[in-house]
């Protein structure tokens, strides 16, 4: 075996070591500070459940076995994206992340299974996205809800799990669609009216409301709605990574 002096490994050791240090310092100055700050940690305590809740948007095609952090279980939409930064972000909270979307559900379904589903897990943080197919089940002739039953179901839906989980922080996502695929002109101005009621429901509880159907009329002037949702209901990879990026915006995790 050739043997090399000492000098030449203390002389590459320091140049490795300096160049590890240097790279390390790099990267730690291009992370976000919460990712290297535990005094940057939003005010969670240890182990708080961030909870995901909604339709098809929300589900997007989890493993409905999966339990907290499970990637499969968050299954491939803005919950895994979403959960995946906050877990990298907040390692010292060790954070727990559940995705409980399903495909299909209106307001109705949630409430049927809001229970298990929501109050037992005791989430710190309840995301909520639903709207969607209160309108789409309704122009296929299998609902008759109506904006105003939709209004009236949502603030007991909401009403509850503020009475149910004392401080829970809820968040309300606004419902959204983009003009292409299914939706079509019979979508308006009904629609528009859910929207509505979603921020009303949230200022008259004073929760918190991402802006959705904004964001994506915002993103439409830079690439066309298809982009984001190729049935202008079901966001595409794009359309989650935007979704995810402005609900830490305005949630402030």
């Amino acid at each position: 075996m050739t043997r090399f002096s000492q000098t030449h490994l203390d002389r590459r050791s320091f140049i490795g070591s300096t160049l590890a240090a240097g790279g390390f310092l790099a990267a730690a100055n291009a992370l976000p500070k919460s990712a290297v700050a535990a005094d940057n940690a939003p005010p969670l305590s240890k182990g708080a459940v961030i909870l995901l809740q909604g339709d098809s948007i929300t589900d997007a095609g989890r493993d409905r076995n999966g339990g907290a952090n499970d990637a499969n279980g968050l299954g491939r939409g803005y919950p895994y994206l979403l959960g995946g930064e906050l877990l990298a972000d907040y390692p010292q909270l060790q954070l727990k992340v559940y995705n409980r979307g399903i495909s299909g559900h209106k307001v109705p379904d949630l409430a049927d299974r809001w229970q298990q589903d929501t109050v037992d897990l005791k989430p710190a943080v309840l995301s909520i996205l639903i709207g969607v197919n209160d309108i789409w089940h309704k122009l296929n002739g299998h609902y008759d809800g109506t904006v105003e039953t939709y209004e009236t179901g949502y603030r007991e839906l909401l009403k509850r799990t503020l009475d149910a989980i004392p401080g829970v922080r809820i968040v309300v996502c606004e419902p959204f669609v983009l003009r292409c695929g299914a939706v079509n002109e019979k979508w308006f101005p009904e629609f528009d009216q859910r929207r509505a009621v979603a921020k009303k429901l949230a200022d008259e509880l004073k929760l918190t409301f991402v802006p959705f159907q904004a964001m994506f009329d915002k993103a439409v002037e830079s690439a066309p709605p298809a982009y984001w949702a190729g049935d202008g209901v079901h966001p595409t990879l794009a359309g989650h990574a935007l979704m995810t990026k402005t609900w830490r915006e305005v949630v402030g995790i």
